[in-house]
Formats: C-alpha cells, structure tokens, sequence
C-alpha cells in the first residue's frame, strides 16, 4: 500500500491523519453522547420528583383527586425534550411515586381502585404516544436541517464556481472545494482516449497506469470506477463523471492518503449535485469562448469589409485617371499607341480586380447553405424551401443570414441583437424572440417542435445544418 501510495500522491501532500482524527472523533462523540444520556433521564427523574413534592403538598389541602394530573406536565416534557427512553421513565417513575404516596393505601405499591390503575396506565401510554410523536418531529427536523445545509453547500460552490471564467480557473476552484469538502485529494482530468489532468488539489499528484485506465472508462461510459466502487480495479483514485447534456466532458477523481473509499453512501447525492455544479460552469465557459471566437470572426468580416469599401474609394480615381490618360495619349501620340493600348489594357485589369475585391465576402456567403430542406443563399439574399422561394422582411433575414454563418453554433441574444438591429438594442430581446417565431412558421416543418432553429435556454439561438 505505501508504495502505491507513494507513485500516486506527492510526498509533500501526505497526510496520513484521517483516520486516527476519526477515531479520536467517534471516541469523544461516544463519550458525550454517553453523559448526555445519563444527563437526561437525571433530569426527567428530577421532574418527576419535583412532580412529586407538590402533589405531597396539595393533596393534604384539596385531596389526591387533581395530583395526576400534576404528573403530567413532566411525562410530556420529558417525552418532547429528550425521545422515548427517558419519556418511559418518566412515566414509570411517576406510575409508581403517584401509586405509593397517593393511592389507597398509601406507602405500598398495591392498589385496590380501578381509577388508580387506569390513571398509571394512562401515564405510560402519554409516555409513549408523546414520545413517537416527538421523535419523528426531531427526525424531519434532522432531514429538513441536512437537506438546508446540502443546499447552502450546493449554493456556496456553485457561486465560488461562477467566479471564474476558463476551464482551467473553474477546474482549480472544483478541485480547492472538494478537497475541503470530503477531507481528500481532488483532480480533475478531461480528454480521451488518454485523460489529461487539468487542475489537482494538493499540487503534485499523479496517476499511475491503473488511475488513468479508471478515468478513461468514467469518461466513455459514465459510471463511478476505482477504489470503493463497484468496477473492480486496482486503481487508487476513486473517479465520477462530470455529464453535460447528457455527455461525459470530465472527470472527478477523489482519493485519501490512508487508502479508505474517499466517498460513502451518505455523501454521494451531495457529490452529485456538487458535480452537475461543475458541468454547469464548465459548459458556461465553453459558450462564452464559442461567443468570443465568433465576436471575433464578426469584427475581422467588419475590418474585411470596411478594407475593400477603402481600397475602392481609395483606388477608383488614380484608376479611372490612367485610363483616361492613356486614351488621351494614344489619340495625341501617333507613335504611342501600342504603350497607351498597354497602359490601357492594365487599367481595365487593375479595374476589375479592384471591382472583383468588392464582391469577395466571407467563404459562407459564396456558396448557398443546405439546412435540411431549406437552401439558404447569402450571395444573392434568396431563401428556398421545397423548391419555392420565401419571402422575408429584411430583419428575418438578416436574423437567418446571421445563423448560417455560423452553423451548428449557438450566438447568443446580444450577438444576434446587436448584428441585426445594433448595439443600443441588445436588451429587446423580444424583437429577437418575434423574429425567430417569423421565421419559424416560414420555414419549420412543424413550428411548435422546430428543428432547423433551436433554442439554448439562456443563451441565444443555433442553426442546424
């Protein structure tokens, strides 16, 4: 084992002080649950007696009649306060003091009124009755208070996750958290056939052959694999998938210096939720780098675009000047005409490049765009469905032109905002909302299940080819 450990675990990260704490923890929980016990049912006795006193002291002045009901008040406190063993005493207890000092005759345990055996009976069942009945109020207390601090873990994670932006950043924060959430070490590796490790907490750790075996059948099949889980193998880290839209983007490896299962029955919900907190993050940063890379690609078509217009208004006039100098010089300059014919004829071909840069637009807009049955050209601005042209309003497609230059990716509403209608209307997403439902009735073959335009909730909107 400690050589295992050993080519896993960097030297300097060991801490062999798991299990010890544990067990000076559950030795000391012993204890204190052992005094608090004893310090319950001294406390239901002492009720009882206090119970007791008064009863000896009202019943020389108004009789035994009202002293059971005296008794009462301690069984049920003692049955709410403190569960069913120091209920039961309590009720026993006052049963047999309420049965010497008040019941003929007095001073012995036996009694000859039916009254009296019935009022003892009651006292043990209020015992018992008031005791279930409190328990299980304790019980969906512990729940309600289990599942309120799971939720505020959740919430706490998940908000020092939305505190960075890359992969990287977010993989470091998820591993910093479950290190101290579940007292172990944590990595995160992603990639395949052969997973890399991203981020790890403490710093140093490695995997052997067997560790990255583990990661890669987490990552292609999705279950828990490693030590303490059902798959069989000699691996030291314990692995869990990261699933975003229902693929494995990572994995989660958690692993203890002292070779015990890093996670139990107990924790593994909150585990769970912990890890669909990651996938979250992770698939937020790779939106947001797909809306940087096309944010990018639009402002280089802009400066594209912005270039070819200048090199036109820049190049025009000399042009058009030499062509009109050298028609002027091969009508005045007999013996110039076949330089002027020259000058001429390399005029027109600077002309014409200069004409045909114009024409060059992005790769996308040369060729249409086949979308199932919709054929999409941004060239000549035509949309075709089955054969028969569409007609839409120039905001439709320019919303439509917009997608298809971008196939399969999803723009977001203020991409799609500020490249249709500009940058002072990137909050109206309802005129984004009216023109996608535009266009779906136009071009969906059934509106209300669209499959050419789909919707990421959240995000924007993606074409798919």
């Amino acid at each position: 084992m400690d050589a295992a450990l050993n080519r896993t675990f960097h030297p300097s990260t060991r801490r062999p002080r798991g299990r010890i704490f544990a067990r000076m923890a559950n030795a000391s929980f012993r204890r204190g649950t052992a005094a608090t016990t004893i310090e319950r049912y001294a406390a239901a006795l002492a009720m009882v007696a206090i119970c007791t006193l008064i009863g000896l002291w009202v019943a020389p002045r108004w009789g035994t009649a009202p002293v059971d009901m005296i008794f009462l008040p301690a069984v049920l406190a003692a049955a709410a306060l403190w569960g069913l063993g120091p209920a039961l005493a309590a009720g026993a207890t006052a049963a047999l003091s309420y049965n010497f000092f008040f019941t003929e005759p007095v001073h012995t345990f036996r009694m000859n009124r039916a009254t009296d055996v019935v009022t003892v009976i009651v006292l043990l069942i209020v015992a018992l009755v008031t005791s279930r009945l409190a328990a299980g109020i304790r019980r969906q207390a512990r729940i309600a208070a289990s599942h309120a601090e799971r939720n505020a873990t959740i919430a706490g994670f998940a908000r020092r996750l939305l505190s960075s932006s890359s992969e990287q950043e977010i993989a470091q924060t998820a591993c910093a958290e479950l290190n101290l959430l579940f007292d172990c070490n944590a990595l995160l590796v992603s990639g395949a056939p052969e997973p890399r490790i991203v981020a790890t907490v403490p710093e140093g750790n490695r995997l052997t052959p067997s560790d990255i075996a583990a990661a890669a059948m987490t990552i292609e099949t999705g279950e828990p694999t490693g030590r303490g889980t059902s798959r069989i193998q000699p691996a030291e880290w314990q692995f869990h998938a990261v699933r975003s839209a229902g693929a494995v983007d990572a994995a989660i490896g958690l692993a203890r210096d002292d070779g015990v299962p890093p996670i139990d029955e107990a924790q593994l919900a909150l585990l769970t939720n912990l890890l669909d907190q990651v996938a979250l993050a992770l698939e937020r940063a790779r939106l947001e780098s797909e809306a940087r890379d096309l944010a990018g690609l639009r402002e280089r078509d802009r400066v594209r675009s912005t270039l070819l217009a200048s090199i036109r208004q820049e190049l025009g006039a000399p042009i058009a000047a030499i062509a009109g100098a050298a028609r002027q010089l091969r009508r005045s300059v007999p013996a110039g005409k076949a330089l002027a014919a020259t000058i001429a004829s390399e005029a027109l071909k600077l002309e014409r490049y200069v004409a045909n840069l114009l024409e060059v637009a992005p790769e996308a807009d040369q060729s249409p765009f086949l979308a199932q049955d919709v054929t999409i050209d941004l060239f000549r601005r035509t949309v075709v469905k089955d054969g028969a042209e569409i007609h839409l309003t120039p905001k439709e497609f320019s919303v439509l032109a917009e997608l298809a230059r971008h196939p399969g990716r999803v723009l977001s509403h203020a991409h799609l905002l500020r490249s249709v209608w500009g940058p002072a209307q990137v909050g109206h997403i309802d005129y984004l909302r009216v023109a996608i439902r535009a266009l779906r009735q136009k071009l969906e073959t059934e509106p209300s299940a669209p499959q050419l335009i789909l919707n990421e909730p959240g995000v924007g909107y993606r074409l798919m080819a």
